[in-house]
């Protein structure tokens, strides 16, 4: 997947601006402040619906101005077009075109221009709550896999209709069977969001190992799901599954119902990422942990590409802080040939198969 070029209008710093990147690796320089990070952000609103740091819509307002608009201007690896158009107006819902048609839902541009990314609010992922890692599964699977992606908002609708079922239960003693049925719906759900999340986490780790061997990180990394079913529902065949989070959902049903909420199911599940056997997040160094991130997502762009068929662009926020020469390099070797890498800086990079642009030239 190819950005061809993309226009914003008063999007964050930048009242207008056109960007048009390489092929290849393109490095945005510019001092902090300059508003390099607000074009990929741009971008990501482009392939993902959202801001790249989960900012709201109108926190993303140039100013005092009323609406902003985003085109971006996309090729596939196949040589077929897409145009996307995000517009938001104050006190107005955000609105969607592909092509000039008006998207019903968000999640319909989901998976249709992959990307990956990464940004320093993200090392949340490796040393934040269960959440930031779920989400970063969700994302993930979300845009390699549609019946995934269904099943993921099928499962939060009904997680929602249960819980408010529970707290009916708690307070008017009724609507048990009701309760058991919506279990049911939920665990089959919850049982095919895990299966997916289990395959995923194996394919991951395949490809994690090798970007370490290839980044000379030396430490031997490790990756395992954590089922709030219990500690050794990763083990149970498929099949088998259902029936045991059935049985747990039943065992702890006078907890639920008392707490009114449901305490099991892939949104309380985690992930652990693990180096020579030892937590990442409880024994790192903050410079570990930040080359920790970026080898899971070198592994996932390899791993999308893989699955779709579509190499994804790549997304890198202030990439080279903190990291040495030796290891930039490494990383730069990474990328090239990967398809089309969007990088921001505060300094220029040169070297083999890297344009570098300033933030000002932009303007």
């Amino acid at each position: 997947m190819q950005l061809q070029e993309i226009q914003l209008f008063n999007f964050r710093k930048h009242k207008e601006l056109v960007f048009a990147p390489s092929e290849g690796i393109t490095v945005v320089y510019g001092p902090n402040g300059s508003g390099k990070t607000n074009v990929l952000e741009a971008i990501h609103y482009c392939t993902l619906a959202r801001g790249l740091n989960r900012s709201l819509d109108r926190e993303c307002l140039n100013f005092d101005a009323g609406y902003f608009l985003l085109t971006g201007n996309f090729t596939d690896d196949r040589g077929i077009e897409l145009s996307v158009k995000v517009s938001y107006e104050k006190n107005v819902e955000k609105k969607i075109f592909i092509n000039s048609d008006e998207l019903k839902k968000y999640s319909q541009l989901i998976g249709r221009i992959p990307c990956v990314t990464f940004s320093p609010m993200e090392l949340s992922l490796v040393n934040g709550s269960p959440q930031e890692r779920r989400r970063f599964m969700d994302n993930a699977l979300s845009q390699t896999n549609k019946c995934y992606l269904d099943d993921l908002l099928q499962y939060r609708r009904v997680l929602l209709q249960r819980n408010t079922l529970l707290c009916a239960v708690n307070e008017k003693g009724m609507d048990r069977e009701s309760l058991e049925v919506w279990t049911e719906k939920l665990t089959q759900l919850a049982c095919s969001i895990v299966s997916e999340r289990l395959a995923f986490i194996e394919r991951l780790f395949g490809y994690i190992e090798p970007v370490y061997e290839q980044l000379g990180l030396g430490e031997v990394p490790g990756i395992s799901y954590r089922s709030a079913a219990g500690r050794h529902a990763n083990d149970i065949a498929p099949g088998e599954l259902f029936s045991f989070m059935m049985q747990r959902f039943r065992e702890i049903e006078p907890q639920e119902i008392y707490r009114k909420q449901s305490l099991l199911g892939p949104h309380r599940d985690d992930l652990v990422f693990r180096f020579n056997d030892t937590d990442v997040k409880k024994y790192a160094s903050q410079g570990q942990l930040r080359t920790f991130l970026i080898a899971v997502k070198l592994a996932l762009h390899t791993l999308v590409s893989d699955t779709t068929g579509e190499r994804p662009l790549f997304l890198l926020d202030d990439l080279f802080s903190e990291l040495d020469g030796k290891r930039i390099e490494k990383i730069l070797g990474q990328l090239e040939g990967a398809g089309q890498s969007i990088i921001t800086a505060t300094d220029r990079k040169d070297g083999s198969g890297v344009r570098s642009v300033s933030i000002e030239d932009l303007l």
